[in-house]
């Protein structure tokens, strides 16, 4: 339903980012090079971390003690110190100490990930992942989060401490750019425990993918009146409230789920007691059809935004409803599974 025009126009930079690359071309080239570098790593939803694809740097912290250490040993050397010395190895042994277990501290994890739930657009993407661990020691300071685009190497952490012999699981949020089927951004893993002066990370791709359902309005205007059936001359409208007009007094018998709660709320308001039931008779006499034609908005978001709105509207009230989009026609039926395929479509759209 996307023009060629508008497919292209997605496709090509923006003249902001354009600029922006020539602006900061050293920004510029190191985001290229890191998302060259995270295209090699294979797409899983289950990663065990090896030597193969941990890595390990020195933080500013741990860059400023090496120069300290070659300070000292300067120092050291040339007025022949040997508490200066005792002092630089001393100092010297501990970093070194402390980058194997920096290492070790992340190698060995296995990182789970399960499948995120669909979403509207402007909402966060939730992404559950578990970190096990078979271990006989607990790590400490794990951090997970999703790498940025805008700004390559920088990504907002969740930190937990993962138990001997156990799992953990934290919660990472994406916002996720626009509706449709997206793949999961990359995300990081690390640490800087025992001592901060060594950074150890890896490069996990996701493969599970995630779908992002159309934005839903704040202040929707009412349901679209329903369309009588073939055969039938009955015809039934929506009240601005969202219930049918097709509705009796309450019978003894009637199941719960058939009382028009609204109504009733407003009689009880008005200090009757009286209840009153949709009809089954009238609402056979008529079908409520969602169609991407009559929705009254202008652009194509606009519209989908709507009926997704809708959707949601029928659904909680219970009603049979059907939709109909250019090309797709989903028959009236009600429930989650009739909710999730008139969504989805929306969404694919």
């Amino acid at each position: 339903m996307t023009s060629a025009s508008e497919r292209s126009r997605e496709s090509q930079p923006s003249q902001a980012s354009v600029a922006s690359s020539w602006r900061h071309p050293v920004r510029h080239l190191r985001g290229r090079v890191q998302r060259w570098f995270h295209s090699r790593a294979p797409r899983t939803d289950t990663l065990t971390l090896t030597q193969r694809n941990v890595y390990i740097l020195p933080t500013r912290a741990g860059w400023m003690l090496g120069l300290t250490l070659l300070l000292l040993l300067v120092g050291s050397i040339n007025y022949q110190l040997n508490l200066g010395y005792l002092l630089t190895f001393l100092l010297a042994g501990s970093a070194v100490v402390g980058m194997h277990v920096c290492h070790s501290n992340l190698r060995g994890l296995t990182l789970h990930l399960a499948a995120p739930a669909p979403v509207h657009a402007g909402q966060a993407v939730a992404l559950d992942i578990r970190l096990a661990s078979e271990r006989s020691r607990p790590r400490y300071g794990i951090g997970l989060g999703v790498i940025a685009d805008s700004r390559p190497g920088d990504a907002h952490l969740a930190w937990t401490d993962v138990p001997a012999r156990g799992s953990a699981v934290l919660q990472v949020t994406w916002a996720a750019p626009r509706r449709g089927q997206h793949e999961l951004p990359p995300l990081t893993a690390l640490t800087l425990f025992p001592l901060g002066t060594f950074r150890v990370w890896t490069v996990w791709r996701p493969a599970a993918q995630v779908l992002v359902y159309p934005a839903t309005e704040t202040h929707p205007p009412p349901l679209p009146p329903g369309e009588p059936q073939a055969g039938s001359s009955g015809s039934a409208r929506v009240q601005s409230t969202g219930e049918f007009d097709g509705v009796r007094a309450y019978r003894r018998g009637d199941p719960q789920k058939t009382v028009v709660w609204k109504k009733a709320a407003q009689a009880f308001a008005a200090g009757r007691d009286d209840l009153v039931s949709r009809d089954a008779l009238s609402t056979q006499r008529q079908q409520l059809w969602l169609d991407f034609a009559h929705t009254g908005a202008s652009d194509l978001e606009a519209r989908l935004s709507r009926l997704a709105t809708w959707v949601l509207m029928a659904d909680r009230l219970g009603l049979d409803y059907g939709l109909r989009l250019p090309g797709r026609e989903l028959p009236p039926d009600q429930g989650p599974t009739h909710r999730a395929r008139c969504l989805e479509a929306l969404a694919l759209a």
